[in-house]
């Protein structure tokens, strides 16, 4: 079917007018991006292939700039704009915190930090430095593991705690199982880091680990 074809209250964008964003499958969502289809095919059709080559969402979104230019029906003026689509998506979730918001919720730190550790095939520890506010001071990947962990040394972590004057923190990293389960090497490095940064008067606020759908707290969970 053409895409003038589709009776006017099923296409994605009245849909979207008519009944909320949240109302559209992945498919029609990437159907408005996209706009149009090619000669053979409507953009429906287009998007449907696109998000099964990519094996849904977030493999397309993850996908490098060479990897979408293979895939046929983007080209270059598409790929460049899923980029940036994807760009202004971490700005927005970066944006609530330089502006100066307490990072008290686990919810909304947890939707930033699956912003930027979800897509690593290698776990990654990373850092967020506060003020005395729970400001956001700096946002940093530290430590760089395999897929089965990364090695945390605490004399670096309490290093980079006194550059950036914080006052507290929140550490975070990915599982890239996709199980956002804390091991026990998990607890254990939470445990002696937050002892080491108890003697220079540095609160642990929270440690989140990053699953393929799902952050987990250990402060929610009770274990800090």
């Amino acid at each position: 079917m053409k895409d003038q074809d589709w009776p006017v209250t099923e296409r994605p964008r009245e849909k979207l007018l008519a009944r909320g964003a949240a109302t559209l499958s992945d498919t029609e969502l990437l159907a408005i991006f996209l706009g149009t289809g090619t000669r053979n095919k409507s953009v429906m059709q287009l998007a449907g292939e696109l998000l099964r080559q990519f094996r849904g969402v977030r493999g397309l979104l993850e996908a490098d700039q060479a990897q979408l230019l293979e895939a046929r029906g983007m080209g270059a003026a598409k790929s460049a704009q899923l980029r940036a689509a994807l760009e202004l998506m971490e700005r927005y979730l970066q944006a609530g915190f330089d502006r100066g918001d307490p990072m008290t919720d686990p919810v909304t730190t947890g939707r930033f930090l699956k912003s930027k550790l979800r897509g690593y095939s290698r776990e990654v520890f990373a850092c967020l430095y506060l003020d005395n506010q729970h400001r956001l001071i700096r946002y940093e990947e530290l430590f760089f593991g395999t897929i089965d962990g990364a090695s945390v040394h605490p004399r670096e972590v309490v290093k980079r705690v006194l550059f950036h004057n914080a006052a507290a923190v929140i550490f975070a990293h990915n599982h890239p199982s996709g199980v956002a389960e804390p091991s026990q090497a998990d607890q254990r490095i939470t445990d002696r880091l937050k002892s080491a940064l108890l003697l220079v008067d540095v609160r642990v606020l929270d440690h989140l680990i990053v699953g393929d759908e799902q952050v987990m707290s250990f402060a929610k969970r009770g274990l800090l």
